[in-house]
């Protein structure tokens, strides 16, 4: 171990060294090829210089042809341009965290379609661990196991009995553990059911080893405490996917002190290549406002909304509806789901924050849940009147028309789960929601025509972070079976893009510096072999070639 920490020691130093003694940026023309800068005006240029950290000009050829003496030329040779993708919303850097848990995920993500195979990948999860570890694996989907269900205790048994066994379901709230880990964690036939939970049992009253909403967080708070080793495996996987995607600024939504503390540290030694804005959990915000925490903030790693969880997950069966599920998870056909936080307490949370002169962002999927949301942000205006304070509906992904003009009325931005469509879409047609609410899922027109700037966004890990597809599925809307749900939400390429930059950017407070292409904003750039503008059918097939942060080049394809 003390020869571990000594070359641990060695290898930091080894790197401040490097940070401290690396060359600046210096300047950069960028030309040949369309120059998207997303502007206010959606302007389209021939020519960029950066100098040092920022974009320094943006217009023609010619006009930037002073530019070029002493400054490394760039010659697109046709390819795009464009500001670095912003993250609205996900958990960085759990893209990740297959680097030490097994990946449990169906096609078309992964390969695990059976319980049998999902043990089996387990398995030799664990035979690579010491006795007593956890079992750790992510991104079940029951409803494309053959089974058609969720793995039990029983099923995680056959993982092994002598080691803790726990799995989380690809929304992410749900959870299954085996019979060791319910032990481990206090589980027992007299365990109540926790507030804004489920614990599911067995005919006998036992816990079956399924987990719901905050029963399933008491596991996942167990499973995801990597050590330090881990932690660093875990970031650098996660660096090298959102860089290849041409994300330039990544986001952890629901951060805990020691993701938080990581990240800080991580951003101030120079080791975090790209951006991150980090969500601090309402206990870890208690936190900060008491002063009894804080983290130091830089270019690389900021704080920002605090979030909060009001429902679950349409997918997972715990997304709280206002009318019934389309084919009920039961015996009880007036199904809807159910609140996470109970209605006063929401009230409660948002009004202590927003009098606290902070930005609220609540993750909501069913619209009885939007409609709990919205109350709350309305009753906390009219209680603390502020101006522009940008509170945040995350995934909105059932919001009514009526919830819409809400949103409009009170200044509160809808960021999107837009990829639903392609990984959900058939399920949610068939069996979630039925054709006519699928079909408005994730409604990005209806926002766009009351002029709401929304985002849109991945929530990876729960799918891979792909802004390129996240885009074209806004842009076409088609599932992973071929059906078009509801054309009529449907929006332009170039809306589309602004979800993904300048207005992910101003969501996050940030549109004076980055989020389109323009002079005093920072280098944060992407290159895309083709303009997406023109490919609206294949945008998920363009190919980033390069990623830029901060007038550095970051990332490069491979042969580029």
């Amino acid at each position: 171990m003390r020869r571990l920490l000594v070359a641990l020691a060695l290898v930091l130093v080894a790197v401040l060294v490097w940070w401290a003694l690396r060359p600046g940026p210096g300047r950069v023309l960028y030309r040949g090829g369309p120059i998207l800068t997303l502007d206010a005006d959606g302007r389209i240029a021939e020519a960029l210089a950066t100098e040092g950290d920022r974009i320094a000009a943006v217009g023609t050829e010619r006009e930037l042809a002073a530019w070029q003496d002493g400054a490394r030329v760039v010659d697109l040779a046709g390819r795009a341009l464009l500001p670095g993708f912003i993250d609205a919303h996900g958990h960085f850097p759990g893209a990740g965290i297959f680097a030490v848990a097994a990946d449990l995920n169906a096609p078309p993500i992964g390969d695990v379609a059976t319980l049998d195979a999902l043990v089996m990948r387990l398995k030799a999860q664990a035979a690579a661990l010491d006795e007593d570890a956890w079992v750790v694996g992510l991104g079940y989907d029951d409803t494309l196991l053959a089974e058609g269900r969720h793995p039990t205790r029983r099923d995680l048994d056959r993982v092994s009995e002598s080691q803790p066994v726990g799995i989380l379901h690809v929304s992410g709230h749900v959870a299954a553990a085996n019979s060791l880990a319910l032990a481990r964690l206090g589980i027992g036939p007299e365990t109540p059911d926790p507030p804004g939970g489920v614990i599911r049992r067995g005919p006998d009253g036992a816990p079956d080893g399924v987990l719901e909403e905050s029963a399933a967080e008491q596991l996942s708070q167990a499973i995801l405490q990597p050590s330090p080793l881990d932690s660093w495996r875990i970031a650098q996987r996660a660096n090298e996917v959102y860089l290849a995607a041409g994300v330039t600024t990544a986001q952890n939504g629901y951060a805990d002190a020691l993701q938080a503390r990581g990240l800080a540290w991580l951003a101030r030694l120079g080791l975090l290549p790209l951006r991150v804005v980090v969500w601090p959990s309402e206990t870890l915000m208690d936190q900060l406002l008491a002063g009894e925490l804080s983290f130091p903030e830089s270019e690389h790693f900021r704080l920002g909304a605090v979030k909060l969880i009001a429902d679950g997950s349409i997918q997972a069966y715990t997304g709280y509806l206002s009318e019934p599920y389309f084919v009920p998870p039961g015996d009880d056909p007036d199904y809807r789901g159910y609140p996470r936080i109970a209605r006063d307490e929401l009230f409660e949370q948002v009004a202590r924050y927003h009098a606290a002169g902070l930005q609220v962002a609540v993750h909501g999927n069913g619209d009885a849940s939007i409609d709990d949301i919205l109350d709350a942000f309305e009753a906390a205006a009219a209680a603390h009147p502020r101006s522009d304070t940008r509170h945040v509906v995350i995934h909105a992904q059932m919001a009514r028309d009526d919830q819409l003009d809400r949103m409009r009325d009170l200044g509160v931005i809808p960021s999107f789960f837009s990829l639903h469509t392609w990984y959900w879409g058939d399920r949610h047609r068939e069996r979630f929601m039925g054709p006519a609410r699928a079909a408005r899922m994730s409604p990005a027109q209806g926002a766009s025509e009351r002029g709401i700037r929304f985002t849109i966004h991945c929530d990876t890990p729960v799918v891979p972070m792909e802004p390129l597809r996240l885009v074209w599925s806004a842009v076409n809307r088609r599932s992973a079976g071929g059906v078009v749900l509801g054309p009529e939400q449907r929006i332009p390429v170039e809306r589309a893009l602004r979800a993904v930059t300048i207005d992910a950017a101003r969501q996050h407070f940030e549109e004076a510096d980055k989020g389109s292409l323009e002079p005093g904003k920072l280098a944060d750039l992407v290159i895309v072999d083709r303009n997406p503008l023109e490919h609206p059918e294949s945008i998920d097939r363009l190919r980033v070639l390069e990623t830029v942060v901060g007038g550095r080049p970051v990332w490069r394809a491979d042969g580029v």
